[in-house]
Formats: C-alpha cells, sequence, structure tokens
C-alpha cells in the first residue's frame, strides 16, 4: 500500500536511535484483573491482515480494532474505569462520601463520553467541555449519558484549561487523561488502565503463534497518554523482542513530533484536521519524558493519508474511524516517499516483521470530525 516513493516527498519524520534499549517501571498488574471482572468485558479483536502485509512488504500485519470497547466507540472506557475506580476507593478510604463528586473533564468525544458513562455507572454526576467543532452526535451521545455538557468557543487545549477552573469547585474532580504539573495523579491512573489494551495484545499474538511480541507498533497520538502506556509496556520488560514504538499525528497537530525534533516538549497550534481526537497542541507533561525516552519514531500524516487509510480497512472488513487509520496512514507514510528504504530500515522492518497497527476507535459520525481525544 505505500505509494511509488518516487511520486511522494520526504514525510514529516523523527527517528530517534537507542530508544528500544530505554527502561520504566511497569503498569501495575492489577489493572487487567479489574477490567476482566466488569460486566461486559471481552478483549477486543485482534485482527490479521495478510493482503495488508504483502502490500507494506512485512511478515504479518495485526490490527487492534477497539471500535467497541465496554459498549463505547473507543479504548477510552480503559483508563476512564479505572481511575474513577481508583478515586472512588480513596475517597471511601478517607470516609468521604462519594456519592457527592462531580466528576469534569473536557473532550473531543469518546473520552468526555466515557466519563459520562462511567459516572452514570458509579452513581456520580458529570460534567463535560467541548471545544469548538465537536459534532452535535457527539455531544448528544454525551448527554446521553446523563453528563452537563459546556461549549466552548476555542480549542481542545480551551476546553482543558476551562474544565480545570470548573474542577476547582466544592466535590468536583477533574478526570482528565493530560497531565501537567500540579496535575498528575489521575491522569497516570488512566494511563495505567490503557495497560489491559497491551496485555490483551500479548495473549493474542501467542495465540497466533507471536510468542516473542510484534516487531512495530503503530500508535495515534494526541497528547501521549496511551502512547505513555504503550512504552511502558513494552520498555518495562527484558522477555521478548523490544517492538519499535511509531508515532502518528495529524499534520495539523503535530506536538510530539516537534518536541522529539527538538529535544524538549513543545506546543504548537493547532489547525482542522479530520482526525479530531488527535489534534492537541501540547503533550500531556506525565507523557513527554516516555514519548522522549520509549518512542522509536514519529510521523505526521495529512488528512487525505487517513481517508485512505480508513478506506483501505473498511475494505478489509475493519470498521475505523479517522484516528484509529491514522496508524496505518503514518506506516504507509513512513514506508513511501523519498527515503523510505531508510526509514524502513530504521524502525527494522523486512519481510518477516510482526506489525501492530492500534485502531484506536470506529467510524466518526461525520466525515469530517471525529471523536476521540
Amino acid at each position: 500500500m505505500p505509494e511509488n516513493a518516487s511520486a511522494l516527498p520526504t514525510p514529516p519524520w523523527s527517528v530517534r536511535p537507542g530508544a528500544r534499549a530505554w527502561r520504566c517501571v511497569p503498569a501495575p498488574a492489577e489493572v487487567l484483573d479489574f477490567h476482566a471482572a466488569l460486566p461486559g468485558y471481552a478483549p477486543t479483536p485482534l485482527i490479521e491482515l495478510p493482503a495488508l502485509a504483502g502490500e507494506l512488504g512485512v511478515g504479518r500485519v495485526f490490527v487492534k480494532d477497539e471500535s467497541c470497547r465496554l459498549g463505547l466507540p473507543a479504548f477510552k472506557a480503559l483508563g476512564v474505569s479505572w481511575a474513577v475506580h481508583r478515586l472512588l476507593g480513596e475517597q471511601a478510604g478517607s470516609g468521604r462520601d462519594p456519592g457527592s463528586v462531580t466528576l469534569v473533564t473536557a473532550t473531543e468525544g469518546n473520552h468526555g463520553r466515557a466519563v459520562a458513562r462511567v459516572a452514570r455507572l458509579r452513581g456520580q454526576r458529570a460534567h463535560v467541555f467541548v471545544p469548538q467543532g465537536v459534532h452535535p452526535r457527539a455531544v448528544a451521545a454525551i448527554v446521553g449519558e446523563g453528563a452537563e455538557v459546556t461549549a466552548v468557543p476555542g480549542s481542545y487545549d480551551e476546553a482543558v484549561r476551562r474544565a480545570a477552573e470548573a474542577a476547582a469547585a466544592r466535590d468536583t474532580v477533574l478526570v482528565q487523561d493530560s497531565a501537567w504539573p500540579g496535575y498528575e495523579r489521575i491522569p497516570g491512573w488512566i494511563v495505567e488502565g490503557y495497560s489491559t489494551l497491551c496485555a490483551e495484545i500479548d495473549g493474542q499474538l501467542a495465540a497466533r503463534g507471536v510468542n516473542e511480541g510484534p516487531d512495530l507498533v503503530s500508535i495515534p497520538v494526541g497528547v501521549g497518554s496511551l502512547a505513555q502506556a504503550v512504552v511502558t509496556h513494552y520498555r518495562s520488560r527484558d522477555r521478548g523482542r523490544a517492538p519499535a514504538l511509531l508515532a502518528v499525528e495529524p499534520e495539523a497537530a503535530a506536538c510530539v513530533l516537534a518536541g522529539l525534533v527538538r529535544g524538549r516538549a513543545v506546543s504548537v497550534p493547532t489547525g482542522e484536521t479530520a482526525m479530531a481526537g488527535l489534534n492537541c497542541g501540547t503533550p500531556s507533561s506525565l507523557a513527554w519524558p516516555h514519548l522522549l525516552g520509549g518512542l522509536d519514531a514519529a510521523v505526521a500524516v495529512p488528512d487525505s493519508a487517513g481517508a485512505r487509510a480508513a478506506a483501505r480497512l473498511a475494505a478489509l472488513g475493519v470498521s475505523s474511524g479517522p484516528c484509529g487509520a491514522a496508524a496505518l496512514a503514518g506506516l504507509c507514510t513512513v514506508l513511501g516517499g523519498t527515503g523510505a528504504d531508510e526509514r524502513r530500515t530504521a524502525l527494522g522492518l523486512d519481510a518477516t516483521s510482526v506489525v501492530v497497527l492500534l485502531s484506536t476507535e470506529g467510524p466518526s459520525a461525520n466525515p469530517h470530525h471525529t471523536s476521540g481525544q
């Protein structure tokens, strides 16, 4: 599927040698057991696509399909459910009545709906701030979970600022998947919750005869919390092979790529993109050290590449939105254009490589927007 390299320019890309040797502390082992005990839990599918492997010139390609996770169309419920479990458990242990808590967050859609769903199931209230451009269907889905919704006439980053201000009220707690100095505990729990997705992949690959794990994982990146969870999983163990980890962002909001190029966290202005859930201009402060240390590479892709990737996945029977299809769009972009052979070598890919693509959400309600971060 990579297009003719001679016909394409060099993509926005950064590679960081030595990332596979970087190490960190693993996620708590009990997270998977917590999720497995939830009503309706089941591992999401890991779908093998031999035709795509042939097109990409690798051995095997698998897509982790997060289009239906605990009854919601994205992976976000994993992080939110664990974080709220930890939060309410702490409050019960301190003697505080958890029934008085309002969970506040900002969202492009899926994270906010997950907060609203978990709040409803746990008997809490939810207040969700949505930035300009979120599709009315995404807003309606959040309202349908019983949450109060406040529209913000600005960017995702502005919605986060407004949510943080609202969370200063009594009996109110911010449940955000992005961290900044002074606000890292709850985002850290959310990242821990995402570890279940990676643990599932281990078991599913082993069941297909891939006992050493993948050679490359391609990850859609917004503020970087999911990428932090993936880095933590694969950089906190010595067993099996250490895969290359590729971060994929929209060209309109490539803050992680910009930071990797500069060697430090930076904020970038954001523009319009169909990958709205990845439209974040500032990486999470909690995620950044893991991204800088453990990512092998990052690439920025245009919306057109995301649309082609979503169409290709659909043709192969995988239901994916623009954010989820970014994983494939990024890999195709890396393997096309000027310098494709060098990028393939930098990622350690050959005709025997096993690749996992994280398709983080189902199709969008609107061709111009998706419900992600």
